[in-house]
């Protein structure tokens, strides 16, 4: 929600700045989610049934991105946004479910599949915001604690990031510079994150999350 704007700002038509940000995605998702794995926050096991239905629905969103303007996806994307919000406020353990609650997997709530699809769609079509929606999955279905949702959203965007990569660069919709530009700038950043959000109270987590959902919304609004 802050790079996508800042590479049109920067003279970008949408298509090209919606491929260009890939990059800088995929390596800061990379980064962030190797570091939060060897703190011991991801489980090998709950890689693949997260990751398999968000990659199939971003094969689907990139697709669409690449033949179709980006800015029919705004008001979806603000009604989204707005809509975390409004649950977030309403329900505050959808993001933070209670200390020893047991997680669920995909299998036992076959409901998650069908988010993490959308979630992955969604990803691959604009990516803006995608982190919380995935995240959303994660805390308010399957009932992981807000940490570990955040890492095993980081390492899921990462791997479908590369399919979007793949469909934007076939499409000649990525200028490689900025891209390395920006990718350096936020894989630095994204490291930055992860220290972060090991040292902060799940309470401090859950209000950084509504403040982007706030920004966020602002952001959409003002572009």
């Amino acid at each position: 929600m802050l790079s996508l704007p800042a590479l049109m700002l920067l003279g970008l038509p949408a298509h090209i700045a919606n491929g260009t940000n890939r990059l800088g995605i995929f390596l800061q998702c990379a980064l962030s989610s190797r570091k939060f794995y060897l703190k011991g926050k991801i489980e090998k096991k709950t890689i693949i049934p997260v990751a398999v239905p968000t990659l199939i629905g971003a094969l689907v969103g990139a697709l669409t991105a690449s033949y179709l303007p980006e800015t029919i996806l705004k008001p979806l994307l603000l009604t989204t946004m707005i809509g975390m919000g409004i649950a977030m406020l309403a329900k505050p353990t959808i993001v933070a479910p209670p200390e020893g609650t047991p997680i669920l997997t995909c299998k036992e709530c076959p409901m998650a599949w069908i988010a993490l699809f959308l979630s992955g769609v969604y990803g691959g079509f604009v990516q803006g915001g995608v982190g919380l929606v995935i995240i959303l999955s994660l805390t308010g279905i399957l009932q992981y604690d807000l940490v570990r949702a955040n890492a095993l959203m980081l390492i899921t965007v990462a791997v479908f990031t590369v399919i979007a990569v793949i469909v934007f660069a076939v499409q000649q919709q990525i200028m490689w510079m900025p891209a390395l530009a920006l990718a350096l700038g936020m894989g630095i950043g994204g490291l930055v994150g992860v220290r972060f959000a090991l040292n902060v109270k799940n309470g401090t987590l859950t209000k950084c999350i509504f403040a982007s959902v706030v920004l966020s919304c602002g952001a959409t609004l003002i572009r």
